[in-house]
Order: structure tokens, then sequence, then C-alpha cells
């Protein structure tokens, strides 16, 4: 596990906003891409053309790669990802000694939080002048 400074944790913010926005964009799709699936299995084939339900499922396969493989790059810089919806990223930190996580929302300009690793975001503490 990758143990980062707060310094060090908030420079990786410009790295991580537009995978984070790519995630949350490929899992719209991918829900539209499901749901086009679903509605078209329940349609009768047309006679020409694609078949709709076959074409959501292709692009939904495609839709979930892509989306596994920034989750994996994401893991791969140490980063943990908590919340998709909530664009929500924990980094791994040391504080007063014990291991904490610097916690940072996609909307946030920088990481202004922290919590105990057994916490999660509605424990959310403001950082003190005290630096992780």
């Amino acid at each position: 596990m990758k143990i980062f400074r707060l310094e060090e944790a908030n420079a990786q913010l410009p790295a991580l906003r537009p995978l984070l926005e790519a995630m949350v964009r490929l899992r719209r799709d991918l829900a539209i891409a499901l749901l086009e699936a679903e509605v078209g299995s329940r349609m009768n084939p047309q006679r020409t053309g694609a078949n709709p339900a076959a074409v959501g499922r292709t692009r939904a396969r495609q839709l979930q790669t892509e989306l596994l493989a920034l989750a994996d790059s994401i893991k791969a810089h140490g980063w943990v990802l908590k919340d998709l919806d909530l664009g929500l990223v924990d980094f791994p930190a040391l504080r007063g000694g014990q291991l904490v996580n610097l916690c940072w929302k996609m909307d946030e300009p920088t990481i202004s939080f922290w919590h105990g690793t057994s916490e999660g975001f509605a424990a959310r503490k403001s950082l003190s002048k005290r630096r992780a």
C-alpha cells in the first residue's frame, strides 16, 4: 500500500480528476447501453439491420472493459476509489503516526479532509495546520 503525504496527494489530483470524470461518463454510458439492450431484447428484432439487444450488449461489454481499465489505473497509482457517485477517492496517509485516509471529492479543488481507516465519508474531519 502506498502512503501519501498531503502535498504529494494534492499533486496527484490533476492526473486523477480526468480519470474519474471519464469513469463517471463511462458508467453513465454503460447504464444507457444496458437499458438499450434490455429494451431491444423486449422488442421483436427487425428483419433488416442489427438486433438492438445484441448491439446494446456489445456496447455495454466495451464500456465495462474501459471502465475496469480506468479503475485498475486508479488502483495502480495507490489511490482508493470509494464512491463513483460522489467522485470520492481516498489516499492512505499517516497522521500523528496513525494510518488514515486523506479524503477527496471530485468537486473539491484540493484535499481538505481526512478520516480514520475504519471510518467513512460521514466521519470526515477538516485538516488542521498539522499536516498528514
